[in-house]
């Protein structure tokens, strides 16, 4: 039996590693971070643009996924059943509360967002379908780690990355929060992850009452929170009440 495809795999690679980031990455950093010599990781990035897979910023020179690569995601997005039976209830959700809605599962130690919904109003806003959040600093991701739906490998536990100063970026910090979303039975994300942005997600159960994702709103700050900085109860009542409501669709008994 034929073994695997070296330059398939080194290609995978590289489309993992630019997932993976908050950035576009340069030919060296790609090199450099798996491994290869400048030559191969140059031919595999150029035979990627070839196919949109990759993009090169024209500016800087730096790689980034392609087009072509977020279609082939969200074709497979489209049948998950988990997003099927989310979009009415998250469409009610943007519109009741003002706010825009993503829907998360867990992937390779992230959260991915398999749908989005945008806030109900003219500002401009960038659709975050296929995007990767981190688990420890996004409402959604406490969730997904609260409840056992995802979890941090050993590395990542040890050196949680800080984006603001409010990130939680200890063990024991985190801990305790996990245990407070348990508790209350909702997590919050007030400027852990970007400054001036606050965020709220609710567990989503399926069959035998098992967290399979996390549906979360978000917004600026001031219409997340009181003037105390406090999650406002009307915008968690919301959140809970999708979450339930998905549950049901999905055959969970309890929520």
């Amino acid at each position: 039996m034929a073994g695997p495809v070296q330059s398939i795999e080194r290609a995978a690679a590289i489309l993992r590693l630019l997932a993976a980031g908050p950035r576009r990455l340069g030919l060296g950093e790609v090199a450099a971070s798996l491994g290869l010599a400048k030559g191969t990781a140059h031919g595999i990035l150029r035979t990627l643009q070839h196919v949109d897979f990759v993009e090169q910023d024209a500016a800087t020179g730096k790689y980034q996924l392609g087009a072509a690569l977020l279609h082939l995601g969200t074709s497979y997005l489209d049948v998950n059943e988990l997003r099927s039976r989310s979009l009415n209830w998250a469409d009610a959700l943007a519109a009741r509360s003002g706010e825009a809605v993503r829907l998360g599962t867990p992937l390779e130690g992230m959260v991915l967002v398999v749908h989005h919904v945008f806030r109900p109003d003219d500002t401009f806003q960038t659709l975050d379908v296929g995007s990767l959040l981190p688990l420890h600093a996004s409402s959604l991701g406490k969730v997904l780690l609260a409840y056992g739906a995802a979890s941090l490998d050993p590395e990542q536990a040890a050196q949680l990355e800080a984006y603001t100063r409010h990130t939680l970026v200890t063990p024991e910090q985190l801990t305790r929060a996990l245990t407070e979303v348990r508790d209350l039975g909702w997590a919050a994300e007030i400027q852990e992850m970007s400054m001036g942005e606050a965020g709220l997600a609710a567990p989503i159960r399926g069959h035998g009452g098992l967290v399979v994702g996390a549906i979360g709103l978000s917004g600026h700050v001031e219409r997340i929170c009181d003037s105390q900085g406090r999650p406002r109860p009307s915008q968690i009542t919301l959140i809970r009440e999708a979450a339930r409501a998905i549950s049901r669709d999905l055959g969970a008994t309890r929520w």
